[in-house]
């Protein structure tokens, strides 16, 4: 169940963690149609009998596909309520530190990291993980700025 982010829960929060979304399994089919439309065909992606022999004996999922599914586990981890709008700000300090192979499965963990008044609008920093299933290190992290008009 997603943890409702508000006005007046959002300062409780900071610091918490707000949980951990579906594992999703990262397919071959979905790095390809990621491929497809983002123009990227590296072969350490794409190119399954090449990967065999390369450095991760398989292909891997793009750092830019795992980022773009962010959006749809946050959907299981947070969502804002009580708010006009909000949008997407922007990201800070996006590290990928450890592959996503394809077969794996990855989730995300959320933990807000600040909120506050920024001019007429609300600020949220959420530190975002998206940890890959039997690896020590995440696959991806990054920190999410919101902006939410009251």
């Amino acid at each position: 169940m997603a943890t409702a982010l508000t006005a007046q829960s959002l300062p409780v929060l900071v610091g918490r963690p707000l949980g951990h979304s579906s594992w999703i399994e990262i397919t071959q089919d979905r790095i390809n149609r990621f491929a497809e439309v983002t123009g990227d065909h590296q072969w350490i992606h794409v190119d399954e009998e090449r990967a065999r022999n390369g450095p991760f004996g398989k292909t891997i999922a793009h750092g830019l596909l795992t980022l773009s599914m962010i959006g749809v586990m946050a959907k299981d981890v947070f969502v804002f309520e009580g708010f006009r709008f909000g949008v997407n700000y922007g990201y800070e300090k996006v590290r990928f530190p450890t592959p996503v192979p394809v077969g794996s499965k990855v989730r995300l963990a959320a933990q807000v990291l600040s909120f506050a008044p920024m001019g007429a609008t609300l600020q949220a920093i959420i530190q975002l993980t998206v940890e890959a299933e039997g690896q020590a290190k995440p696959a991806c992290v990054a920190e999410m700025i919101f902006r939410l008009m009251p």
